[in-house]
């Protein structure tokens, strides 16, 4: 087991400094594996020693300018203090899912990709693409996979500023972590995600924040102002009333993400439920009239609850439905649960004592809309 260990602990130190790009290191690193299982593994050491023969260090010459990385091979920025990285990269396929949005969000954020993949004619014209957007909508809603999603059709990677390692417990240090994540960022194309930007861009006449906080509003305002057109500026926020409206202000554009109406629910049900939707086909009216008020995430985790009970026979569909419609329905007001009601008695088997069990809709009120319909 000791040996296994130590195989593992030198394949993840390996894999680490070649996926940061550090390639001398390791050279260094394989050259010294190579002194350590000469004994112990003779067979491993050879073919290791064998890799550093075929692939030659290539020659610098000491008088030769030594050539600055490209972005790309950087590592990400930390905080000096916790080694913690600044921001969070995705470099997500152009096919990545889009999200579910409304028709009036869709038209906002085709807007702003168009604007970015046709730059050139802008400038053209004397124009300059929206530089930077603020997210605004509850949590859940889908404001981070909107962020990836964008990032990924305009093929640049997206970065995510990580709060807990920008603020430092050093004093003044913070305001640093975030002055070098942000020049990180502009120095290739990307997108740059701000997220819960109200944590750090407070109202500066609230007086109850420290003056640490005060100073990193006053970076990000500069920032904003100073941003390249060839990269994007998102923020996201669940609380705008919070935001400092100098830098409200400055944003070039502020987009709502609202919690899905009807048609969108039923679109994630149908999303979510993937391969196991066909199981879940004469529920899906109830299950959409029972998420109303969720969000996104909250309807994809109690799907995914569904479909694990369901992989291990812990339920069957009926009792994962009746369960969690019962637990909805207090959220539901009177006639969207009679709406229920009235859906569960006309398209399941369930009884009318059932259905008033779940719902609290009465009976009386189920059997009078039955006999409406039966006599249609």
């Amino acid at each position: 087991m000791g040996d296994n260990r130590i195989l593992e602990d030198d394949l993840a130190q390996i894999v680490r400094l070649a996926l940061t790009g550090q390639n001398e290191d390791v050279r260094l690193f394989v050259a010294r594996l190579v002194r350590r299982y000469r004994d112990t593994e003779p067979a491993l050491a050879k073919q290791l020693d064998l890799f550093l023969r075929n692939k030659p260090a290539k020659a610098r010459s000491p008088l030769r300018k030594t050539i600055k990385p490209s972005v790309a091979e950087e590592v990400l920025p930390v905080d000096d203090e916790t080694r913690l990285s600044l921001l969070k990269e995705f470099t997500d396929n152009a096919d990545f899912a889009p999200p579910l949005m409304s028709d009036q969000l869709n038209d906002s954020l085709s807007q702003l990709i168009l604007e970015r993949k046709q730059i050139d004619k802008l400038v053209a014209l004397g124009l300059e693409p929206t530089r930077s957007a603020v997210f605004v909508g509850p949590p859940g809603v889908g404001k981070t996979l909107t962020a990836r999603w964008i990032a990924a059709q305009l093929h640049v990677p997206l970065y995510i500023l990580d709060l807990t390692a920008v603020m430092s417990s050093l004093l003044g240090r913070s305001g640093s972590n975030l002055r070098t994540a942000l020049d990180f960022a502009k120095r290739t194309p990307c997108v740059l995600l701000l997220d819960e930007v109200d944590a750090i861009a407070k109202r500066r006449s609230d007086d109850s924040d420290i003056g640490e906080l005060k100073r990193l509003v006053t970076v990000i305002l500069q920032e904003v102002d100073e941003w390249k057109a060839s990269g994007l500026l998102l923020a996201a926020t669940n609380h705008p009333e919070l935001i400092d409206p100098a830098l409200w202000r400055r944003f070039d554009m502020e987009i709502k993400f609202e919690l899905p109406e009807s048609d969108n629910i039923k679109d994630a049900i149908k999303r979510f439920f993937g391969p196991d939707y066909a199981m879940f086909d004469l529920w899906i009216d109830a299950l959409t009239l029972a998420f109303k008020g969720q969000s996104f995430s909250n309807i994809e985790r109690t799907i995914k609850r569904f479909r694990r009970a369901l992989a291990l026979g812990l339920s069957t569909d009926k009792e994962l439905v009746e369960e969690f419609v019962k637990a909805s329905i207090c959220e539901l007001e009177h006639k969207e649960r009679i709406d229920l009601a009235k859906h569960l008695s006309a398209q399941s088997m369930l009884s009318q004592h059932t259905i008033s069990d779940i719902t609290g809709v009465s009976r009386d009120t189920i059997r009078k809309y039955s006999k409406i319909k039966m006599v249609k």
